[in-house]
């Protein structure tokens, strides 16, 4: 099979009729094959213009396209092709806190034990991907912090933020104004914002993967990806192993629905890490999903943290506890930056501290910066 049959097929799927069409991703089964539609897409460009609606995901063999909603694989193909619907997917956040004019280090930072490693380690020179609405790029306690990122929505633009949860989770990580706001977990980290995701909060599945992808190709060394959906996309989870064998680790929230003993994709994926929330008091916030597949619990409940125009506010979520790890996971590959992604995952379950609350099904602990940097010196 030279791709013919493939690139005849979506051809006549893509011109055929005015139905309903829906937003798809084409995953090919063989590497070989998708190479060859693709020099065979590239070539036919000039003459068939609808084909300009397709484009590659890169991260793994497939395309995102739009498609009638009726198209099925033919018989010929089935076992070469398979169609999936792109789904939409929403940020993980609790409704919005009050604005606040709180400075310092907040008290997750300072609950994990961040401050007592910044003599040893600060995050230096590792690039955080952070894969959400975009940052504030004019926000005095993260000037310091960003790099240039992507905008997936309007490719021209900075990942300028328009919702303000991209912004919260930047600052978490890697805020750095001592002196007149706040500090994050690891504050000489690079926060590279990846904006997949629009003011409303929401994104595609394929944009996620675009995001992983850029990721993977601009030498990122761990993502936060602060968002979750209910269902299993089989394409994320190829993107998600393809970031993990290529170096790149991501953080994972589990949701925010109270549910026992199931947590969102793409946390659920076993090459993640998969954060729950904890209160000030050390116990699991209720509002976490909470299972087997946790691999670690950090601060969620009213986090303060940078916001739109400069500002600094509070909020409740799994999006804020993923934060929090994902600048633990930059603190250790600067102390140690040869680290795979299993020994980081390995270490952070390893060393976590023992969770209060009993009646909890958990293996999981809570995340322990001095403890995880102790056992890193041991590998």
């Amino acid at each position: 099979m030279d791709g013919h049959e493939v690139f005849e097929w979506l051809l006549d799927a893509i011109e055929s009729g005015h139905e309903a069409e829906r937003r798809t991703i084409l995953r090919f089964t063989e590497e070989s094959l998708y190479d060859r539609f693709q020099r065979m897409l590239q070539a036919a460009l000039p003459h068939h213009p609808k084909l300009r609606g397709i484009h590659p995901l890169g991260v793994i063999p497939a395309m995102i396209c739009s498609l009638p909603e009726t198209a099925e694989i033919p018989p010929l193909l089935r076992g070469k092709l398979a169609l999936e619907k792109d789904e939409a997917v929403q940020l993980q956040a609790l409704p919005s806190g009050s604005i606040v004019s709180e400075r310092g280090i907040p008290w997750g930072v300072g609950h994990i034990g961040a401050p007592a490693a910044w003599s040893r380690a600060t995050g230096y020179r590792v690039k955080v991907g952070v894969i959400d609405t975009g940052v504030d790029f004019r926000h005095p306690d993260l000037r310091h912090s960003l790099e240039r990122g992507i905008n997936l929505l309007h490719r021209m633009e900075l990942p300028q933020d328009d919702n303000g949860h991209g912004t919260h989770i930047a600052g978490t990580i890697a805020a750095a104004n001592q002196q007149h706001g706040m500090i994050g977990v690891a504050p000489r980290a690079q926060i590279h914002p990846v904006k997949a995701f629009d003011h409303n909060g929401t994104a595609y599945v394929s944009d996620i993967i675009l995001g992983i992808e850029w990721c993977v190709r601009s030498g990122i060394d761990v993502v936060n990806m602060s968002f979750g959906m209910k269902t299993r996309s089989r394409s994320l989870y190829a993107a998600v192993n393809s970031a993990y064998r290529s170096g790149v680790l991501i953080v994972a929230s589990s949701g925010n629905d109270g549910r026992t003993g199931s947590i969102d994709y793409p946390a659920r994926y076993a090459n993640t890490i998969a954060v729950g929330a904890t209160t000030r008091a050390g116990r699991i916030a209720g509002f976490t999903n909470r299972s087997r597949m946790i691999d670690v619990y950090a601060p969620g409940e009213r986090i303060v943290s940078a916001w739109l125009r400069g500002k600094h506010r509070e909020m409740s979520g799994t999006s804020m506890a993923t934060s929090h790890v994902t600048g633990a996971v930059a603190l250790l590959l600067s102390l140690k930056p040869r680290l795979s992604p299993g020994q980081i995952k390995s270490i952070i379950q390893r060393s976590a501290i023992p969770l209060k609350n009993s009646k909890t099904p958990r293996s999981a602990g809570e995340l322990s910066v001095t403890r995880m940097m102790k056992l890193a010196v041991q590998v």
